[in-house]
């Protein structure tokens, strides 16, 4: 790869928390060792070290209602290096939807070229790049049919090698508007043609591309405030775009929810005057290599110092309607969102759980003021601009709390900031460190048990940073110094009840390898070995999937040397044997998750498939690494959403 091109995105790889805020080591170093951490036995040892058992967490969580246990019939599949998708024996795996096909709008359907010569105003009506976090939603609305729906779908990020004929070997306005086209969200029709596959319906009246520069309303508490104002939207009440959209989320009410996470990496401020806000969020001096600022003066932080602001919001889209204006939910909070996760408390108010993805950051949830209407998809609409954010504190005796951020209250004063809910909001990550949040291993997707309700599981992906000289050592949510491999962590709600204020928790599972070389990088699970958990989702059967982000300048390297490609496994909480059921083409992310009602088929997503390490390919050899999904005539690899199937027709995972 030509030296040019070698421009790595900065984001998750850079912590910008500096809070005092206890790691819990000290707590920690009294009852346990690192070291005797280290020695449990899977994850029963650790949740007996930290206070309670794997055994008492489940029966505190099961509910009389509660369905017997899955089972997985798949037989697993072995680690693999090759560049393809490859499933279970007895399964099929199709694309569907890939960068640059069309999105199905009557009269505005452009093919994709495979030299990356279509241009701009193609791409806003072309499938974006890098696909991530997903939903399925039956059609007609309401219905809970699993041979016809909408699907929304989030395009990430850009890899600029492949996007423009030469890459960035030239910049200008068209390749910026090019890329801003790229990102965003697809809102597509598929259906099951009957004959064992599914295609996307073209054209449709539902199909739709959101992108970098769609009007979006803000909404919540920060709506109007003066951080979120702008010269070009003085009221702060409308923000052009969304990008960088990693997980998402469903709500019970028909909508989308997408999730805006490393915003920061296309803002610069070269003023060298950087604002403490600016820091928390990590905006920097220089970008992270897209380059938009260059062309584009919104994302010149110097000049327009509040555009950053009005990013790192959850985005709520209305796939039936394709002529609404999706909005920035502002009561969620402002973070490096990874996910979105939607479940109804036994009131009826609506909670929803989320990560922030960077090393030492925190995870949230959000409790509505109202309730939920299943009668009144209007009222529900508005349903997360009121209610009360929480951040969360993992004890060292396995017990948590759920610490209110609230203006006013427990240190949040005009004083230090916060005199106003927008204040809060805004800075959400200076509110958590304020209330003395637990700082964890990158917390990104999180599920919620479909049959016990609060029963509630997060992927801590990694974290090589913790223990080092300078930075939080080891803890009981998080217990590993150079924690390469991650883990994922639960916790049970009080009472089942997801507004609950306390919960329990232990570590679910440490992932690894049983001859790591060190004792931090070893598994402590059942079943097949995995690192870097990141994707993840219950079904309705109530087996937990969970996918893999395994870096490009690591995946089969290294500590991960003989791991093979990136992968998704499946794993029944209550017996708590992973068995790995797909691995991905070489260089590539498995991500996003969703399911037909009747769990017989299953989509998934495969993003940036011949990723090199620099995370920005070569324009002179855009295959070098991959040529998935088109194989040896490709003209470069494409990220794109996959179909699987059981060829008799059975239920995914049975």
């Amino acid at each position: 790869m030509s030296e040019s091109y070698k421009i790595k995105q900065h984001g998750v790889d850079e912590p910008t928390n500096p809070s005092a805020n206890p790691a819990l080591s000290e707590v920690l170093e009294a009852r346990l060792s690192r070291r005797g951490v280290l020695k449990g036995t899977g994850a029963a040892g650790l949740a007996g070290l930290f206070g309670g058992s794997l055994a008492t967490l489940a029966e505190a969580a099961q509910l009389p209602f509660a369905k017997r246990p899955a089972a997985l019939g798949f037989t697993p599949i072995p680690f693999s290096a090759e560049d393809r998708v490859i499933v279970p024996q007895g399964y099929v795996a199709n694309v569907l939807y890939a960068w640059g096909d069309p999105v199905g709008i009557k009269g505005a359907m452009p093919a994709f070229k495979p030299d990356a010569s279509n241009s701009a105003a193609e791409q806003e009506l072309q499938a974006g790049m890098h696909h991530d976090g997903m939903a399925f939603f039956p059609l007609p609305l309401g219905s809970t049919g699993s041979k016809h729906g909408l699907m929304a779908i989030n395009h990430e990020y850009t890899d600029d090698g492949l996007l423009h004929t030469d890459g960035m070997k030239t910049w200008n306005a068209d390749k910026v508007k090019k890329a801003q086209a790229a990102v965003g969200v697809s809102v597509i029709e598929v259906e099951d043609t009957g004959k064992g596959g599914w295609k996307v319906v073209r054209p449709s009246r539902y199909a739709r591309r959101i992108h970098a520069n769609t009007p979006i309303a803000i909404q919540g508490p920060a709506r109007g405030h003066a951080l979120m104002q702008t010269e070009a939207d003085p009221k702060g009440v409308e923000v052009l775009g969304t990008f960088q959209n990693c997980a998402s989320g469903p709500t019970p009410w028909g909508t989308y929810l997408t999730c805006e996470e490393n915003f920061d990496g296309v803002f610069v401020n070269d003023s060298g005057k950087l604002t403490d806000l600016e820091k928390r969020y990590g905006i920097s001096n220089k970008d992270a290599g897209y380059k938009w600022a260059w062309e584009d003066f919104r994302f010149d932080a110097q000049i327009n110092p509040n555009e950053p602001n009005r990013f790192g919001w959850v985005v709520e889209i209305d796939p039936f309607d394709p002529k609404s204006k999706p909005v920035k939910r502002t009561a969620l909070g402002r973070f490096k969102h990874e996910g979105a996760t939607v479940a109804i408390a036994p009131s009826g108010h609506a909670v929803v759980y989320m990560g922030d993805d960077q090393r030492f950051e925190y995870i949230y949830k959000f409790v509505s003021k109202n309730k939920f209407d299943p009668k009144n998809r209007k009222a529900n609409m508005s349903l997360l601009d009121e209610g009360t954010l929480y951040v969360a504190r993992f004890d060292a005796d396995g017990s948590g709390q759920w610490l209110p951020l609230v203006a006013g209250q427990n240190g949040l004063s005009a004083d230090k900031g916060f005199a106003s809910p927008g204040d809060v909001v805004i800075k959400a990550r200076m509110a958590a460190d304020v209330m003395g949040a637990t700082k964890m291993d990158r917390p990104e997707w999180i599920a919620v048990h479909s049959h016990k309700p609060g029963e509630v599981y997060c992927t801590l992906t990694n974290n090589s940073d913790r223990g080092k000289d300078g930075k939080p050592g080891p803890d009981a949510a998080n217990p590993r110094a150079d924690n390469k491999f991650g883990h994922i962590i639960r916790w049970n709600e009080n009472g089942g009840d997801a507004t609950a204020t306390t919960f329990k928790w232990d570590i679910f599972a440490l992932a690894g390898r049983p001859d790591a070389a060190k004792e931090q990088h070893k598994s402590a699970i059942k079943g097949d070995a995995f690192g870097s958990p990141d994707g993840l989702k219950f079904d309705s059967n109530g087996v937990l999937w969970v996918q893999t982000d395994v870096s490009t300048s690591t995946v089969n390297m290294k500590e991960y040397a003989g791991m093979g490609n990136n992968q998704m496994l499946a794993v029944v909480p209550e017996t708590g044997e992973f068995r790995r059921f797909l691995t991905g083409p070489n260089g590539c992310e498995i991500t996003g998750i969703a399911f037909t009602p009747d769990m017989k088929t299953m989509f998934v997503n495969i993003q940036h498939p011949g990723e090199p390490d620099s995370e920005r390919s070569d324009p002179d050899k855009p295959t070098a690494i991959s040529s998935w999904p088109e194989g040896p005539n490709a003209g470069r690899p494409r990220a794109a959403t996959v179909v699987i199937r059981k060829q008799d027709g059975g239920v995914i995972g049975s």
